[in-house]
């Protein structure tokens, strides 16, 4: 069912945070965004790190091999590679452009290690929960380069390319079938363009932005709310986002998912809904159940 234009609501910006200096893996340095003391989550999401930087000492000790139990990881490259390993037998590198979405399930263990030696390294890692009912399944993934991932061109030289979910004209992203229902668009905007998308009500939304600033419109009078390089919006309920691009050229993530309203018990690199789930995935890693 759609919406009539009078029950249309833009969603506003409910929070913005500029995140936490972290180090993670072997000391690789990055923002946390989400999973901090400030913003344990937005549910169905558990964590966000960004990471940018040219200094190979901030990167290059990568993420030698740990577990997962519980929840997917999404990577998305902006420069620079990351080769994977899991103890499957599953190797690749993800490259500038491209997303791998590996769902750990009942468990993984795995590493990221830097590709290059040197330049620019910088992307993001997202952490989706999974629901009770599917923390348990066998781990998978969905891996694309940057040219299998489906764009789509619209007014005012907006440039979208959809990762996963469906937009408003119809664009079908790489990443499929998946429990929350994605929906995970990196737009590009120039000045003074103009970007409307809707969003599913029964979804948490936010905006990253990765370069540039953007105007994020809400129902009120008030004027749009600014986002800008580094920061994290969190959006309020509402039906769709009214976006200006604010700098020369903007850049951010769209990412949104069905909120799954579960208990959430978390012990490091596990995610489960329970204290007892998570001793048991301590266990079965320990004893080599993984």
């Amino acid at each position: 069912m759609g919406h009539s234009e009078s029950t249309v609501k833009l969603r506003p910006v409910a929070r913005i945070t500029s995140g936490v200096p972290a180090t993670d893996g072997a000391g690789v340095r990055m923002t946390r965004l989400i999973g901090t003391a400030d913003l344990d989550h937005v549910d169905p999401f558990l964590l966000l790190d960004a990471f940018q930087t040219d200094n190979p000492d901030d990167y290059i000790a990568g993420f030698p091999p740990h577990p997962h139990r519980g929840f997917e990881t999404v990577t998305y490259m902006f420069a620079g590679q990351m080769r994977h390993k899991d103890n499957a037998g599953n190797e690749g590198v993800i490259e500038t452009g491209g997303v791998q979405w590996m769902t750990a399930g009942r468990g993984i263990v795995h590493s990221e290690m830097p590709e290059q030696k040197d330049g620019l390294m910088w992307g993001t890692q997202l952490w989706v929960n999974l629901p009770a009912a599917e923390k348990m399944t066998a781990p998978a993934y969905q891996e694309f380069a940057a040219g299998q991932i489906p764009s789509e061109k619209r007014a005012d030289a907006v440039d979208v390319i959809v990762v996963a979910g469906e937009t408003s004209q119809g664009t079908v992203g790489a990443v499929t079938g998946r429990p929350v229902n994605p929906l995970y668009l990196d737009v590009r905007l120039p000045q003074g363009a103009l970007f409307c998308e809707s969003i599913a009500a029964t979804h948490a939304a936010f905006i990253f932005v990765v370069h540039g600033s953007i105007g994020v419109a809400s129902d009120d009078d008030s004027e749009a709310r600014v986002v800008e390089a580094g920061k994290l919006a969190i959006l309020g309920d509402g039906h769709s986002v009214k976006i200006t691009g604010l700098g020369a050229a903007s850049r951010f993530l769209l990412i949104a998912g069905h909120t799954i309203a579960e208990p959430i018990a978390r012990g490091g690199p596990f995610v489960m809904n329970t204290e007892d789930e998570l001793r048991r995935a301590f266990s079965d890693y320990h004893s080599g159940k993984f």
